[in-house]
Order: structure tokens, then sequence, then C-alpha cells
């Protein structure tokens, strides 16, 4: 799968879904690095992508940057309750209390 979206991306197609599928599939694979990257592109086309900045968080959390997890987990909290995305809201919500219950 991760290949045939790499294809459609060197023909130059690229946008919101394009983003999280790849963000998706490199998050699966362990790639946090090439996966935070796809999915900032992702919120840069949509930045209303609620379960794109939700696992944008997740991918930064696992490189180890609180700061960019706890940024992109509140922005997805804002892109989530404009929209009525209940679901992602409360994931969102308890990511964002667990991370400060660790937060030194």
């Amino acid at each position: 799968m991760l290949e045939s979206l790499e294809k459609m991306l060197a023909k130059r197609v690229d946008n919101a879904l394009l983003r999280f599928g790849l963000g998706k599939g490199y998050l699966d694979l362990g790639d946090n690095a090439k996966a935070a990257e796809h999915f900032q592109r992702c919120v840069a086309f949509d930045p209303k992508y609620s379960a794109a900045w939700k696992l944008l968080g997740k991918a930064q959390l696992a490189l180890g940057d609180h700061a960019a997890a706890r940024q992109a987990w509140e922005q997805g909290l804002e892109a989530a309750c404009a929209h009525g995305d209940k679901q992602a809201e409360k994931e969102m919500t308890v990511f964002l209390k667990k991370l400060e219950r660790q937060a030194p």
C-alpha cells in the first residue's frame, strides 16, 4: 500500500488524504519521523483534519517530542470541537491528560 501511495506522490498527486495514508502507513511501520512529516503536510492541506492531528501527536510523542505532541493534540482538539468530532475530541483529551501526568 505504501509503495502505491509513494508512486502517487512521485506523480505530483498531493493532498490531505494521500498524506494521511502515508503518515498512517509509516506510523504503523514505526517510522515516526516520516509519519510526522506526512501528517504535518496533511494538516497543512486541511487544518480541520482532526484524525491527522491525533496521529501527528502520537508520532511526535514516539519521537520523544512532548511539546510537539501537546501542540498537535491541542490543535486537533480545536479542530475536533469545531467539527463536532466527539470521538477524536475524547481521545485527544485523554492523550493530553496522560501527557500532563508524565510531565516532570
